[in-house]
């Protein structure tokens, strides 16, 4: 895992000690960030436009200048992450409080998830917590979450975010129940993921109904999943103990992950052209 201050003129490695993107975003300044994986050899990424909006629309909003334009960031991304023997995972981070316009990435190799995560479903675990910005993907909701990131471990895949016991999002990922043939997921006081703005259209495609509203955890879901940049469409089996239905990933859910896995192959965005 490699880390790059990004100017202009130069992309400079940064000595920092760590085993995680969040350990790394500990040492950096406070300021947007984004994350995602690399495709086609690292020369594809799924929705890469609205990652970088993620990062250059905040501080144009405040007044910032980035110090690396980005058609220069991509060009510096495809070098980089062709360089590696499989694919990468890359976290951005735009500096807007000290050292503000300051531009980092990153670089570390994507290691996938086993298959049997996708085949048997993951179990997970809800908080009563949400984003102070939902809007905003800012370092400091790593800062804040830190205790609450340490709960991942063992069988615990992710913290579900609630709010009167209703479903926000996931901590790193965005939360979708099925209904009797609705998707039902939350509008606000959540983090737009760039996989959910392709799930839903893939949902609606299939013919799922989409209800927009944080479900309530005593609800009977027929199914549940997440979606992340990185993991794509992930079953949840069990939440805060309780399993969701037959305790087995659903049909829909499946049907959306391979619907998923075939757009990223057709869609993923060129990193430089």
């Amino acid at each position: 895992m490699k880390t790059y201050r990004l100017t202009l003129h130069e992309a400079s490695e940064i000595s920092l000690k760590a085993a995680t993107l969040d350990e790394i975003s500990h040492q950096l300044p406070q300021g947007v960030y984004t994350t995602f994986r690399t495709y086609a050899h690292g020369t594809r990424v799924l929705g890469l436009q609205l990652h970088l909006d993620r990062l250059y629309q905040p501080a144009k909003a405040q007044g910032i200048q980035p110090e690396i334009s980005e058609q220069d960031l991509r060009r510096f991304l495809l070098q980089t992450c062709t360089m590696l023997e499989n694919e990468a995972r890359v976290r951005l981070t735009l500096s807007l409080t000290d050292s503000p316009g300051a531009v980092f990435a990153t670089i570390q190799p994507f290691t996938p998830l086993g298959a049997d995560v996708y085949q048997q479903g993951v179990r997970v675990i809800s908080a009563e917590t949400s984003r102070s910005s939902p809007r905003l993907k800012s370092t400091a909701f790593i800062e804040s979450s830190a205790e609450m990131r340490k709960l991942v471990t063992g069988d615990v895949f992710e913290v579900l975010l609630r709010r009167d016991e209703r479903v926000l999002e996931g901590m790193t990922s965005n939360f979708y129940a099925v209904q009797r043939g609705v998707l039902v997921t939350s509008r606000y006081g959540i983090l737009l993921g760039v996989t959910r703005r392709t799930l839903i259209r893939l949902a609606r495609k299939a013919g799922l109904e989409i209800e927009y509203r944080p479900p309530e955890l005593d609800e009977p879901f027929d199914e549940a999943f997440l979606t992340s940049s990185s993991r794509g469409v992930v079953p949840i089996v069990a939440i805060d103990g309780k399993a969701v239905a037959d305790g087995q990933p659903g049909q829909w859910t499946k049907k959306l992950m391979a619907a998923y896995n075939a757009y990223v192959e057709k869609n993923a965005e060129l990193i430089f052209a």
